[in-house]
């Protein structure tokens, strides 16, 4: 029963810290990655595709992306979706090639993108400890049931604090390459 709890305490806690690494993604450095373009949907068929299904999207240089549509007729849907997105990068099309450039961030943009990225992790946090919450939860309830003795609930409370504990500390450490990345001019 207590491993089960903490099987999914844990389980949830990953989702929370892969959670904050999808959010870290689609924040901007001020480098081309093709990952920045992974939210971007483009309506294909009628449904809506990531670009990156419908395209190839790579890294012409550090600041230009190159996106080469397998389908002549879907650059311009592409170019209008990555204007559309909140991103903030202008496409340029040449042909067959789009091409996005990444502008230099300022000071004032990377404060910015560090605040939203500390946001993000808080709430990365947040995740865990509710996580951590659920599980205390479901552990005094054994408890109260009779299914657990105390001492077995002192310990698997103090298995799950270190876990969170654990978790925490990842999202802090994702949080500070993050912000390194981000104030690297």
């Amino acid at each position: 029963m207590i491993n089960e709890i903490k099987q999914d305490a844990e389980a949830r806690m990953k989702k929370a810290l892969e959670a904050l690494g999808n959010a870290f993604a689609k924040i901007r450095t001020g480098r081309a990655h093709p990952n920045l373009l992974d939210s971007v949907m483009v309506s294909y068929y009628g449904s809506d595709t990531p670009v990156t299904q419908v395209a190839n999207v790579h890294a012409e240089d550090a600041r230009t992306l190159a996106i080469s549509p397998w389908e002549k007729s879907m650059v311009p849907q592409i170019e209008k979706a990555i204007m559309k997105s909140d991103l903030g990068l202008n496409p340029s099309t040449s042909g067959d090639v789009i091409r996005v450039h990444m502008p230099a961030l300022t000071e004032e943009t990377r404060k910015e993108l560090v605040k939203q990225a500390r946001q993000e992790a808080e709430s990365a946090r947040v995740s865990i400890r509710n996580v951590r919450r659920d599980a205390n939860a479901d552990i005094k309830e054994l408890l109260k049931e009779k299914e657990i003795s105390e001492d077995d609930e002192k310990k698997a409370l103090d298995q799950i604090q270190k876990l969170t504990d654990t978790y925490v500390a990842k999202v802090d450490e994702a949080l500070a390459v993050k912000e390194k990345d981000l104030m690297e001019v």
